[in-house]
């Protein structure tokens, strides 16, 4: 009897395990779509750049003398005309007085030698005297004017002298670490530097492109997925480390023609306005390059997009049933894939419950999202 026993339920759980799970069918998965259009979108193009100067100003003395005073506190912003250096002007001084001296004295040798000319030509009209007596008094007359005229350029020159021992800010810019201090000897020459003004509104911002990306850029604009601004006229936008944005009122001036070759790269420079300072020269910036458009352009949103074995792919429907379709994304914008190929207007992608689809699995359209929308 227990022999018999045993031999039911051992019958009983071969039959269990023999036996196959039951597939429920759940009907067609709730999905959340979108149909899918082509619009025109920004393009922007962002690069890492440094601030530069637009405007370096070397500050060195014309004249020689010794330092007498510095008027400005470094690192500082300056005004166009402000004081920033005087030497001592006493020997300008002098040589100015001296100048003027000189010029009077000169100016009186040329009184008395027009009084002799006026006097000789009423007595050569009389033949009086010869002419060479008058001729003499001309000379003289012409001498001393010439010697005059030499007398008011050194005067003029002593005066430019004596201005050069007061040194002012040409530009409007930060100013550098004075490398002379009160008491030294300053001399004119190259070697003789007396500090650098940096002038930081507007303020440049280089940055790089690579050669890869130029290529790419080219090939998109020969295949019409890319415009140009009217007149090449784009904007450039700054933002800081922090966040902080400085609006794109900046714009591009410069693009080296050739590309550097230890790094593949071509030099592009832009100018953004600083009246507040936000941006130091050597500061790394964010800079968005704005202005281009892409016309045409197939926004999915990034939940949208999956990656198989196979590669990138949507969810379409078709028949109430989910396609795979393998398509190419390519850049971002804001939240969504631009897809280069593989959609065209009018198809309906699956964006919410793709974790509940498979290929050619029936699906119900619980609710249809609105395509995304291009910013202005």
């Amino acid at each position: 009897m227990r022999a018999l026993y045993v031999t039911l339920i051992a019958s009983a759980l071969g039959l269990l395990g023999c036996s196959k799970p039951i597939k429920k069918d759940l009907g067609p998965a709730p999905v959340s779509a979108m149909r899918v259009e082509a619009m025109t979108i920004p393009a922007d193009f962002e690069y890492i750049g440094v601030g530069q100067s637009s405007h370096i100003v070397e500050l060195r003395a014309r004249v020689e003398g010794y330092l007498e005073s510095i008027h400005y506190k470094e690192g500082s912003m300056v005004q166009k005309g402000d004081l920033m250096f005087v030497l001592d002007q006493r020997p300008f001084i002098a040589a100015v007085d001296s100048a003027k001296g000189t010029l009077e004295r000169q100016k009186a040798v040329l009184w008395n030698a027009q009084q002799i000319k006026n006097r000789m030509i009423p007595l050569y009209k009389q033949n009086a005297v010869s002419q060479k007596d008058l001729d003499d008094a001309l000379a003289n007359e012409l001498a001393a004017s010439a010697n005059v005229q030499t007398a008011e350029a050194d005067l003029y020159k002593m005066d430019l002298n004596l201005g050069f021992a007061s040194i002012s800010s040409p530009v409007t810019g930060l100013s550098g670490q004075a490398k002379y201090r009160e008491g030294a000897l300053i001399a004119p020459g190259s070697d003789n530097l007396l500090t650098t003004l940096y002038v930081v509104d507007p303020i440049w911002v280089n940055f790089s492109v690579s050669e890869s990306d130029i290529l790419k850029i080219k090939k998109d604009v020969q295949a019409k997925k890319l415009d140009w601004p009217k007149n090449m006229n784009f904007q450039v936008e700054a933002i800081l480390s922090d966040g902080t944005v400085i609006p794109a009122e900046g714009y591009i001036d410069f693009a080296n023609p050739a590309l550097q070759q230890s790094t593949g790269t071509m030099l592009v420079r832009a100018i953004l306005p600083n009246p507040k300072l936000q941006i130091y020269p050597g500061q790394f910036v964010r800079v968005i390059v704005k202005g281009a458009t892409r016309p045409n352009a197939i926004l999915v949103p990034q939940a949208a997009v999956q990656q198989g074995q196979q590669g990138i792919f949507v969810y379409v429907i078709q028949g109430g049933k989910a396609i795979v379709r393998p398509v190419t994304a390519g850049d971002w914008y804001q939240n969504n894939w631009i897809i280069e190929d593989g959609l065209a207007s009018g198809d309906i992608v699956i964006v919410e419950g793709v974790n509940k689809v498979e290929n050619h699995s029936p699906v119900t359209i619980q609710h249809l999202v609105p395509a995304p929308r291009s910013s202005p």
